[in-house]
């Protein structure tokens, strides 16, 4: 019988905090201005006109260690608020083709309906077509009168 695996113990690189690094704050302590990418859209904004990031948002556990800069994937970046400009809005050709791309992704091969959410692409069709399980009849939009294309050409 093989001998079990010793586990290695991942050693945290130390890096003292420094000038030459970017400013780092602990969460709730952030200043007005700044924002991370989540907290921008959340306002309705993109990122925009930022080049990089101009702080680092540090994580939980590096809070208890002032002295150490956090590396940790946790940390997150803060861009300033000044800079995003407003989302853009989508055209409506835009999301026209998204719709016909969901439609795809979401209608059974076989029945036709169209259910609220996507179907396996292993099945290719729905649990109902599938195996005979019954679909609850809330869960989708029963198929349509087939739609000759009303295309000009």
């Amino acid at each position: 019988m093989p001998r079990p695996r010793k586990r290695r113990r991942r050693e945290a690189k130390r890096i003292p905090r420094s000038r030459t690094t970017l400013p780092e704050y602990d969460r709730g302590a952030v200043p007005y201005g700044l924002a991370t990418r989540r907290a921008l859209r959340d306002m309705g904004l993109s990122p925009g006109g930022n080049d990089g990031p101009v702080a680092i948002l540090r994580c939980k556990l590096c809070a208890t260690r002032p002295n150490w800069s956090c590396r940790h994937p946790t940390r997150g970046f803060l861009l300033r608020i000044d800079l995003a400009v407003p989302k853009r809005v989508p055209t409506l050709a835009q999301e026209r083709a998204l719709d016909r791309a969901m439609a795809a992704r979401q209608t059974c091969g076989e029945c036709g309906r169209r259910f609220y959410i996507c179907l396996s692409k292993k099945l290719g069709c729905c649990l109902e077509c599938h195996d005979g399980t019954p679909a609850d009849p809330s869960s989708y939009t029963a198929p349509t009168a087939s739609a000759a294309h009303h295309l000009a050409a």
